[in-house]
């Protein structure tokens, strides 16, 4: 989802659902989360089909049977109501009317199953002639493209080894609309595929899938930026990325209707996985005993229900409130697009689309496996986990920037489910819930009495941290991968040095031994880095590169051919200047 853990402006209920939180600049000056403009001269939009916008429009979900819904919308027509759009094949409308007492007609009618209104604020008149996105200027990124923290701890590093995914698999991105121009993005970008449902229905038109903010295109990074040497990487950077907007401009509201659209596309357009960082505005929870809500959960639930049978796996973000989803009491954030009021609920009550069946809802880590402070949770709701804090991808106009949030960790598991489908064509969508869950990696209970459950399942992490190895078929040989996630203090003007001891290998080093190293430390050009085989050869790792940079996160690959594999091997650090300090964090080797 996008609420935020900095910023009230990207929180939950305040004022849009989103799952993340406030960009950062690439200066790492926070920055306030603004809509894109519009593009000066937009393409003619689609006709629509209400003749003109008047004050007091209001948006509903007419349900009836699948099938031919000619009576309905005529009744609709005749009783001062407008469709707007219609997805005959689960039997969802979207009316619009400015008359009171339009829903109460319209549940009399033969054929209606229920109605409710989406939200408490008027449609814009945007949605009867919207503008596109703005198409922003493209910075340039130097050469450079290390192994973020993010990759390593869920070593999508090493997966990419395996497969970096088929370009046969479409993933779609349920969000705020995607920058399609940015260089770490363009490789991979599906523009036949994408499509804005801001308002509730298909605009194809071209650009209208581009972000009116920073979130979506985020999100597209960790999921498949390329491996084209610059910037960064995401999980599954072989795989093919659609963006579908569903969030509507100046605001980010998802209204139900929007992702109503986005899941029907999906499913008709053979998306293997979805990411949706998001719940489904203004109601934080639906319940059912609501007849406005209830209509929302009805038609949300066929429309998920529909992409899962065309062979579509959502995986959504589970909240970034702290809050106990298997204890709901209260919602005090709703409804977010007019007056919240607060008021008790149980947990009948329902965060869309996370918790609807067949969803895989995703907690967020904070550092190695610890439960991001932010990140919601709850027995029997939380599935996975992956990191979801301080993930540094692309954002618009070819820029990075840093946020955190259940957003952040989301399109981890969905680069994860895109590796899955990649190494084993023909999955299903339940075959693919059931692999990221034997995939993931054990986190036992913290010190904490809200963590209920066991190791292997419980309620911060549900089965697990994500790991994109164990997902592609492959586990580190035995006695081939040591590691050393001791921390070690890199001291001013000083030498420190961590060690591993290699054992049950036999012969040599290869020519490509895999060197992963995470420091933290402030201004890296301090640092020399290097590798110490057990003859007590030196192998430079880095030598006082980066500058002002912070931290060395990267996989070295060394020769190390002419090496007995067996021995004490070392990192050895050496801080060349005064006033930044640091540590090293954790370091392995793959031979």
């Amino acid at each position: 989802m996008l609420a935020a853990t900095l910023g009230a402006a990207l929180a939950f209920g305040a004022p849009a659902a989103l799952a993340g939180t406030t960009p950062v600049s690439p200066s790492g000056q926070s920055t306030t989360s603004a809509p894109a403009k519009a593009a000066g001269k937009a393409a003619a939009a689609p006709t629509s089909q209400s003749a003109t916008w008047v004050a007091g429009t209001r948006a509903y979900l007419v349900i009836t049977a699948p099938g031919d819904s000619t009576a309905v919308r005529s009744a609709i027509a005749a009783n001062g109501g407008t469709v707007f759009s219609n997805f005959d094949s689960i039997g969802v409308i979207v009316a619009h009317s400015a008359s009171a007492g339009f829903a109460a007609t319209m549940r009399g009618v033969s054929g209606v199953q229920q109605v409710g209104a989406t939200r408490t604020s008027d449609v814009p008149a945007d949605a009867y002639n919207p503008a596109l996105p703005a198409n922003p200027a493209q910075s340039t990124t130097p050469a450079g493209e290390p192994v973020r923290a993010d990759m390593s701890q869920i070593k999508a590093d090493q997966a990419w080894a395996v497969t970096t995914g088929s370009s046969s698999v479409k993933v779609g991105i349920l969000d705020t609309g995607v920058d399609d121009q940015h260089q770490d993005l363009a490789p991979n970008f599906n523009a036949a595929d994408s499509v804005s449902c801001a308002y509730g229905k298909p605009d194809t038109r071209t650009g209208a899938w581009r972000d009116v903010d920073s979130h979506g295109t985020h999100v597209a990074g960790t999921i498949a930026a390329a491996k084209n040497g610059k910037g960064v990487v995401g999980v599954a950077p072989g795989v093919k990325i659609s963006a579908v907007r569903v969030a509507e401009p100046g605001n980010s509201f998802f209204f139900a209707e929007n992702t109503i659209c986005g899941f029907v596309w999906a499913g008709d357009h053979g998306f293997k996985v979805t990411n949706n960082s998001y719940y489904t505005d203004p109601w934080q929870f639906n319940c059912p005993d609501n007849i406005d809500q209830a209509a929302i959960i009805e038609g949300v639930k066929r429309a998920q229900e529909y992409a899962e049978g065309k062979g579509s796996l959502q995986i959504a973000a589970a909240g970034n409130e702290n809050y106990d989803l298997a204890h709901k009491t209260t919602d005090s954030a709703s409804p977010n697009d007019s007056t919240p009021v607060t008021r008790t609920i149980t947990n009948a009550c329902l965060d869309i689309p996370t918790e609807l069946p067949g969803v895989v809802t995703v907690a967020a880590n904070g550092t190695g496996t610890s439960k991001a402070s932010f990140s919601n949770f709850g027995s029997g709701v939380i599935d996975v986990a992956a990191p979801g804090s301080d993930v540094y991808s692309t954002v618009p106009g070819g820029k990075y920037g840093t946020k955190s949030g259940t957003s952040m960790a989301t399109p981890h598991v969905v680069g994860v489910a895109a590796l899955l489908a990649s190494t084993n064509p023909g999955i299903t969508p339940a075959q693919l819930r059931d692999k990221l869950a034997t995939q993931a990696n054990d986190i036992a209970c913290p010190s904490d009495s809200r963590c209920t459950g066991t190791a292997a399942n419980n309620s911060f992490f549900g089965e697990g941290q994500v790991d994109a190895l164990k997902a592609v078929g492959s586990t580190p040989p035995p006695g081939k991968y040591f590691e050393n996630l001791g921390d070690f203090a890199i001291s001013d003007n000083a030498t420190v040095e961590s060690p591993i001891t290699v054992s049950g290998v036999t012969g040599n080093a290869p020519a490509t031994l895999k060197v992963g190293v995470d420091i933290k430390h402030t201004y890296i050009g301090d640092l020399k880095v290097d590798l110490v085989a057990p003859d007590g050869t030196v192998y430079t790792l880095s030598n006082r590169a980066g500058g002002s940079t912070d931290n060395i996160v990267q996989t070295f690959t060394v020769n190390a051919s002419s090496e007995v594999a067996n021995g004490l091997w070392k990192l050895r650090v050496n801080d060349n200047a005064n006033s930044d300090t640091g540590k090293i964090d954790a370091w392995n080797l793959t031979f």
